[in-house]
């Protein structure tokens, strides 16, 4: 019996043992009547088993309010409701639509032959090249995984075909896909927003330059990488193909411009741009490069209402765990613990990265939000943080928390695409994560880098 199956072998009788000593942990706190805390292990149990998060949270909330007794168990499906009642939120399905179209109407792909020709020709061209597109990508759909799943199966093609190892290509092609999120439209910005009551507006303006920042930092390990790796320039400089590609990509590109600026210069709301983009995503797919046929237009529509309810579901879900958490006042708890820091905010903000960093590496982002936001931000902001500012911090330690096990939700992604092992795709990506956590430093530490435009536009 080889290695492989002794190891699997031993896993699942592993497995098991901790189920039931989750369980037996969750009984035992219930009967010491240590409540809350059997709050977060049934939580932890239930993610143990598989069951999806959205129903781990409200189940073990259903549990606890039963087991309480202090409030009818209707509470817990009212506060799921009115949790999602909320206008921003309605930004979602738009941006989420928006990015599946682009994707599958052509517009990705044009996007990325605009890149190689601008950028091809640098040393380790095909790198730059893939955060270059993620860069002009994350203005149209704010998703890492949906950067990943669109993007990402043109850009590794593209390395293999050029020589680059699988690994450096699956790297660069998860970092980047980081992005996403950071540069306006976000997403979590959006959950951020409506959990912190924050202005969506001011956090799409303060996540541009750390985006940009991101890609940079991105961008110098290529070329570190590539001179120790020998990989040379892709392409030549041509002003003819950049032009030609251009004028292919132009109608593309000003996607971006116009939910950026049109927020940016209060022509839309976030959620008014992001109806503007199905439309102009619309338009191109369907009328200008008729690339959108109605059979994909309904394998679209369809992609985007199972997404937009897993969302959903799973802040409905944390918005009963986080209310939870409050009435129980977890939050003065956490003050009172960070109490010999609460006038030092540089202490604050790096116990934040670090417990952001870890929660990231083992829940989903919008579940880690819509959960941390009501006990972190309290403590961030009696600090003398800036709610702003606070957002892209727990928005990009989010993100790198996308490239870790044992979610690392793009790294999945990236595996399917490219049909390469888990175990690679985490190889591949470990070297990225350094520059990524150094821009996250530097937005930590210097605020005007997030700060400077919200203040410059909205102030």
């Amino acid at each position: 019996m080889n290695e492989a199956m002794l190891t699997a072998r031993r896993g699942s009788r592993v497995a098991p043992v901790i189920v039931v000593l989750a369980v037996l942990g969750c009984v035992a706190l219930a009967l010491t009547g240590q409540y809350l805390m059997m709050l977060f292990a049934v939580l932890f149990t239930l993610l143990v088993c598989g069951v999806p998060i959205a129903i781990s949270l409200a189940g073990s909330c259903l549990i606890y309010v039963l087991l309480t007794g202090r409030v009818p168990d209707v509470v817990v499906v009212h506060r799921m409701v009115n949790g999602i009642d909320s206008f921003p939120l309605l930004a979602i399905p738009f941006f989420i639509l928006a990015g599946n179209l682009m994707n599958n109407g052509g517009i990705t792909a044009r996007i990325f032959d605009f890149a190689k020709a601008l950028m091809g020709w640098m040393r380790g061209g095909l790198g730059h090249v893939n955060v270059g597109a993620s860069i002009v990508f994350s203005g149209m759909s704010g998703a890492a995984v949906a950067d990943a799943g669109g993007l990402g199966t043109i850009e590794i093609k593209a390395m293999r075909d050029a020589g680059y190892d699988d690994e450096f290509s699956v790297g660069i092609t998860a970092a980047s896909s980081t992005i996403g999120p950071i540069i306006p439209p976000s997403l979590p910005m959006v959950i951020y927003g409506v959990m912190a009551s924050v202005s969506v507006g001011q956090l799409f303006a303060a996540g541009l330059i750390p985006g940009l920042l991101m890609g940079v930092a991105l961008m110098v390990m290529i070329v570190w990488m590539s001179r120790r790796r020998g990989y040379q320039r892709d392409a030549r400089f041509s002003v003819s193909v950049l032009g030609r590609s251009f004028s292919r990509a132009f109608l593309s590109l000003l996607t971006p411009v116009i939910i950026v600026g049109g927020i940016v210069s209060g022509a839309f709301t976030p959620t008014e741009a992001a109806i503007a983009a199905v439309v102009y995503a619309l338009l191109l797919g369907g009328v200008i490069y008729r690339t959108l046929t109605w059979r994909r237009l309904l394998k679209v529509s369809m992609e985007t209402i199972e997404t937009t309810a897993v969302i959903l579901l799973i802040v409905a879900g944390a918005s009963i765990f986080a209310w939870i958490l409050t009435s129980n006042n977890v939050t003065a708890h956490v003050m009172e613990l960070l109490g010999p820091f609460q006038d030092n905010p540089i202490a604050v903000l790096l116990i934040a990265n670090l417990v952001l960093i870890v929660v990231g590496c083992f829940m989903e982002t919008i579940a880690a939000i819509t959960i941390l936001v009501p006990v972190l931000l309290p403590v961030a902001v009696g600090a003398g943080v800036d709610p702003v500012h606070f957002g892209v911090i727990m928005v990009l330690n989010l993100m790198i928390g996308l490239l870790t096990p044992p979610v690392g939700m793009v790294l999945y992604v990236l595996s399917r695409v490219s049909h390469i092992s888990f175990e690679k795709c985490m190889r591949g990506t470990l070297p990225f994560l350094v520059p990524l956590v150094a821009a996250l430093l530097l937005v930590t530490f210097v605020p005007q880098i997030s700060l400077w435009l919200p203040t410059l536009f909205y102030r």
